[in-house]
């Protein structure tokens, strides 16, 4: 009885090792369910990329008006009526120090 219950126990073990182990074990169901995942998310990008794509030649092929845009931001093209004016250094406006209305001075004859 004691062989008996042996070879059992060595059958049930030899039995789980492709489970646990083999082609289509455990662990290599989990690597690929992650690897499933990771590739939906990358799918789900580069859809969003082809539909914004796709709406900008839809654009370009019915519209003058995102030709024109692309050529003035990328080419810096103007027509041929227009004034270019390029300011190089500009300083972003700070706002100015006592500034009527911006509660930051007193009413003319009012104490200090």
């Amino acid at each position: 009885m004691r062989l008996l219950s042996l070879g059992l126990a060595v059958l049930i073990a030899l039995l789980q090792v492709p489970l646990w182990i083999g082609k289509g074990s455990w662990l290599r169901v989990w690597e690929v369910d992650r690897q499933l995942v990771a590739q939906r998310e990358v799918n789900g990008r580069l859809s969003k990329r082809n539909e914004a794509l796709e709406a900008e030649v839809r654009d370009l092929k019915t519209g003058f008006e995102a030709i024109e845009e692309r050529a003035r931001a990328e080419l810096g093209m103007i027509r041929q009526d227009e004034l270019f004016i390029q300011v190089l250094g500009a300083e972003p406006a700070t706002p100015a120090r006592g500034v009527p209305g911006k509660g930051n001075l007193a009413p003319p004859g009012a104490p200090r």
